[in-house]
């Protein structure tokens, strides 16, 4: 089964709402209404295995120096495949198209993003990603994911 990774569009909006929304119930991603996913959806790749979208994640630009892996998931079934890994690799080539030397994510999956060159830090080195979503989030005082980040230089 081989999986291709590619620029999302407007036609993938509808999957990647079901998608994230999937993840997002079961409160280890924040949720995505459908307008955002309109308007970010420039930011997103998806994975097709043949004509079906089975895996998403997106770049944010917290910085002139730092972009952010969000919204990274993959279709029940298609699980352990090596998909979130081509996911990856696809994000790491925008962001260095992009000439940003630093991508980070908070994760629950460390070993995932271990596995795939990047480091545990401390989450208080990225003040931009604390002043502009943390402070939304309702898991603000108390949060369990981990950051991790790669240099790309």
């Amino acid at each position: 089964m081989q999986a291709v990774c590619r620029k999302a569009t407007e036609d993938d909006v509808e999957v990647l709402v079901s998608l994230i929304a999937g993840y997002a119930e079961k409160g280890i991603m924040l949720p995505r209404s459908r307008d955002v996913l309109k308007r970010q959806i420039d930011t997103f790749v998806v994975a097709e295995v043949g004509s079906e979208v089975v895996g998403c994640g997106s770049l944010t630009q917290l910085g002139a120096d730092l972009v952010e892996i969000r919204s990274l998931g993959i279709s029940e079934g298609y699980k352990g495949l090596g998909i979130g890994s081509k996911l990856v690799d696809q994000l790491i080539y925008e962001a260095r198209e992009q000439q940003i030397p630093k991508i980070m994510a908070l994760t629950y999956e460390v070993r995932f993003f271990e596995k795939n060159g990047f480091t545990v830090v401390n989450k208080e080195i990225f003040p931009e990603k604390v002043w502009t979503d943390c402070i939304h989030c309702a898991k603000q005082h108390a949060c369990d994911e981990i950051a991790v980040l790669k240099m790309l230089n």
